[in-house]
């Protein structure tokens, strides 16, 4: 298949801009896998559609506030940092712009020196290897410094950070969010399980890979970015035992879904791991895992509207979205959200 078959037109008034109130009051569609058939509800509706004996896979990363900014100590120039990725406690990757004021070597101080770093490496995708300095936590300082790493389509400015995390997100490390899990509450959880719907947590952090276009016109061709999961013990038991029961395993995200896909074997069963993974799911990929999934609009030609289309079939995907534009849906991170099932 083609990256142009993946296109939609998609207005720009639908890209939703701040997140809705409450969380559970954005839109859902359901989407029957089997028959094609969309349903219109808001998102507390899910709760009626789970059965007990049914498992929730959570993602339950935790969005570091990776953007900051830098002062060269030599001349008082800015420059944007974006946190990528930890490679060590204060050896991290980051994406810096403008990229010529990061040489190798260049100082830089942070929130009135609060923290510091030198530039000790420039990859070849230009991203740089930064040294930090700082006298306590770095994720202390970040929290108090850093700025949400918010997609670049999302000009509106986030006034409540914890509105980017979801009210479950615990293990610190992404760089952006697992959104589908951004409609859940606490009190809907607790109804969720109340109705005795087991809930199992997996780490998945987030990398920026998630918004990188597919370049490729043969989407064979495309090489995923990685990014690193832990699938923990008790998660792997409840996801075996939920299958082993005739239960329903349903990931709350495409990253919950990559996660579990990554780690089970050719039968679907799932053991303990810790890894990273770079799969690519798109139409003829066989799912060993999961049956069911709830997930947001995706941006047209993106790895993630192939993931949906290989999971969903792709002719129900396509005219599921024409559906989600007529019915003016809202799109993207903080947009509304679909259940496939």
């Amino acid at each position: 298949m083609k990256t142009s078959d993946f296109y939609y037109d998609l207005p720009e008034e639908l890209i939703a801009q701040t997140p809705i109130e409450p969380r559970n009051a954005s839109r859902l569609m359901l989407l029957n896998k089997k028959t094609g058939e969309v349903e219109h509800k808001i998102f507390r509706d899910l709760t009626d559609y789970l059965n007990p004996g049914d498992c929730l896979i959570l993602n339950d990363t935790r969005v570091i506030p990776a953007r900051i900014y830098g002062v060269k100590k030599d001349t008082g120039a800015v420059v944007e940092f974006l946190l990528l990725k930890q490679r060590e406690n204060l050896v991290w990757e980051c994406l810096c712009k403008p990229g010529k004021r990061a040489k190798i070597g260049t100082q830089f101080a942070f929130g009135n020196g609060k923290l510091e770093c030198t530039v000790s490496d420039v990859l070849d995708d230009g991203n740089r290897i930064v040294d930090f300095k700082c006298a306590c936590n770095i994720y202390s300082v970040l929290d108090e410094i850093g700025q949400m790493p918010l997609p670049p389509y999302i000009k509106e400015k986030l006034t409540d950070k914890e509105r980017y995390q979801t009210v479950y997100s615990e293990n610190l490390g992404s760089a952006a969010a697992p959104t589908a899990g951004l409609h859940f509450t606490s009190d809907m959880l607790d109804k969720i399980k109340a109705k005795g719907v087991r809930i199992g947590y997996v780490t998945l952090h987030v990398g920026l890979g998630t918004f990188r276009p597919v370049k490729a016109d043969d989407i064979t061709k495309h090489i995923m970015h990685k990014e690193h999961y832990i699938m923990p013990p008790q998660t792997a038991d409840l996801i075996n035992e939920t299958h082993m029961n005739g239960g329903r395993v349903i990931c709350v995200g495409t990253t919950s879904c990559r996660t579990l896909e990554s780690v089970a074997d050719k039968n679907g069963c799932i053991c303990a791991d810790e890894d990273d993974t770079g799969i690519f799911i798109y139409p003829g990929y066989k799912f060993k895992c999961i049956d069911a999934l709830v997930t947001n609009f995706h941006l047209p030609e993106s790895t993630l509207i192939m993931l949906i289309s290989a999971f969903a079939g792709y002719d129900n995907i396509m005219n599921a979205y024409r559906i989600a534009v007529n019915e003016k849906y809202r799109f993207f991170s903080f947009g509304d959200a679909m259940f496939i099932y």
